[in-house]
C-alpha cells in the first residue's frame, strides 16, 4: 500500500460505494459515498475498543452498505512528514488487509477535523452535537476530498 493516491485506486472497482475513515485514538469516524462516488455522507462513529472488535464493527457496516473500497485518512504532519499517528494508520490498514479483501487507499487528511468543525460552527451546531459527530463529519470531509480527486483523474 505505497505509492500515490491515484496508483492506490487501481485496486478499486470502477464504481460502488466507498467508506471514508477518520481514525482517531478513541474513535473511528465513518462516512460513505453514493455508488457513483460523487457525494460523501456521514454514517456513524465507532468508539474504539480493540482492533479486532473495531474492524469487525466497521466491516459489518461495510458489508451492509456494499462498500467496494476504503479511503483511510492519513494524518500527515504539516511539514509533510509522517509521525506516530500516520504509522498507526498504516498499521491499521495492514491489519485490516488480513481480515478483508477490500482495497484501501490513503488520503492526506491534514486539517480535516478543523475544517469539519468550522463548517459545523458555521451551521450553528451546538457544542454538544459537534462533540458527538465531529469524527464522522471529519470522515465525510476526508472522503469528499478523495471523491473529488477521483473524478479528476
Amino acid at each position: 500500500m505505497s505509492g500515490n493516491f491515484i496508483d492506490q485506486l487501481s485496486a478499486f472497482p470502477p464504481s460502488g460505494p466507498v467508506f471514508g475513515l477518520d481514525l482517531g485514538t478513541k474513535t473511528i469516524g465513518i462516512a460513505v459515498s453514493n455508488p457513483e462516488r460523487s457525494l460523501a455522507t456521514p454514517v456513524t462513529t465507532i468508539r474504539r475498543k480493540k482492533f479486532t472488535q473495531d474492524a469487525e464493527a466497521m466491516l459489518a457496516l461495510a458489508t451492509e452498505r456494499r462498500v467496494t473500497g476504503i479511503i483511510l485518512g492519513l494524518p500527515i504532519n504539516m511539514d509533510g512528514t509522517e509521525g506516530p499517528r500516520a504509522q498507526a494508520t498504516r498499521a491499521f490498514a495492514r491489519n485490516l488487509a488480513r481480515l478483508s479483501d477490500l482495497p484501501v487507499a490513503f488520503w492526506d487528511e491534514r486539517l480535516s477535523t478543523a475544517a469539519a468543525e468550522r463548517e459545523m460552527i458555521a451551521l450553528d451546531t451546538s457544542r454538544a452535537r459537534r462533540a458527538e459527530t465531529i469524527d464522522e463529519m471529519a470522515a465525510t470531509y476526508i472522503l469528499q476530498g478523495a471523491l473529488d480527486r477521483m473524478k479528476s483523474r
